[in-house]
């Protein structure tokens, strides 16, 4: 008696399942999904061409050095590179006392010989990029209660990584008239900056490229607000994957290694089973 009922208590979850089911796919397919903000707004990021696209692509040293000193005087205020060592920055094209200078502009945290108490020094080459804050909570303070994020993956971590943080850097502006008529809970907040290419609209990063020549670039390239974001996502992108060439070089003897081993092996088939084949 009792296996008999919960039989029957098991078939009448199963079939109230069922029928939510059907009753939900049957109301979402008469009314559709719930246009949204984002779902109207929301853009895909612009095209992006670097010289290190493609299956032959490689690094352009110059544009990597360019888009270095974009982050260094710009976006290092407020984001870090964690997981990028100064000594890395040789494979730019630096040279070796001018990677010193590089890493000694920057204070990284230590500590006293004397007394043990944690300090900041100056950086050297086996040293990482420092985070510009001490903690979350600073980090909080100065950004509108938002922490910015480290850089040294954020090609990896976002979907066509460079063209996102292109895109980003050059979508800042003002929100369209149909946002604010259509759906004005989305209007940007106090503290807040519209840009179609971020997942909800509004970010609390004010554009950090804001003018034509805000750098100097010593190679005499125009430092439009163009120009500095293809470089620093260039440079991003480096940062992300500083073995990507290496990566590229390697691959195309492995997979003509692979061809031969197959072509080798099919041979090797033919030899051994035809005579075999044949007695049949």
């Amino acid at each position: 008696m009792i296996r008999i009922i919960s039989i029957l208590v098991g078939l009448f979850f199963g079939v109230a399942l069922a029928w939510s089911f059907v009753v939900g796919a049957v109301t979402f397919a008469q009314e559709g999904k719930p246009e949204t903000a984002e779902h109207a707004f929301h853009e895909y990021p612009k095209d992006l061409h670097l010289a290190s696209d493609g299956a032959f692509g490689k690094f352009d040293r110059q544009q990597l050095q360019r888009g270095f000193q974009v982050y260094k005087e710009v976006c290092s205020a407020c984001h870090g590179l964690k997981h990028v060592a100064f000594r890395s920055l040789e494979q730019l094209g630096y040279t070796e006392p001018e990677v010193k200078a590089i890493a000694a502009g920057f204070q990284v945290p230590g500590l006293d010989p004397n007394t043990g108490e944690q300090t900041t020094r100056p950086g050297v080459p086996t040293d990482y990029f420092p985070a510009p804050f001490a903690n979350d909570i600073a980090a909080r303070a100065a950004n509108n209660n938002a922490i910015p994020p480290d850089l040294s993956l954020i090609t990896k971590a976002r979907h066509d990584g460079g063209a996102y943080v292109y895109s980003l850097l050059t979508g800042y502006q003002d929100p369209p008239a149909a946002l604010l008529q259509e759906f004005p809970e989305a209007a940007p907040g106090t503290g807040l900056y519209y840009n179609p290419y971020f997942p909800n609209l509004n970010l609390a990063m004010a554009p950090p490229l804001m003018s034509d020549g805000q750098v100097t670039y010593g190679d005499g390239t125009a430092a439009t607000v163009e120009q500095m974001s293809k470089d620093v996502s260039a440079f991003l992108v480096w940062a992300g994957e500083p073995t990507l060439e290496k990566r590229k070089q390697t691959g195309w003897p492995v997979l003509g290694f692979l061809l031969f081993a197959t072509v080798l092996a099919y041979l090797a088939y033919r030899s051994i089973w035809a005579h075999k084949k044949a007695k049949h």
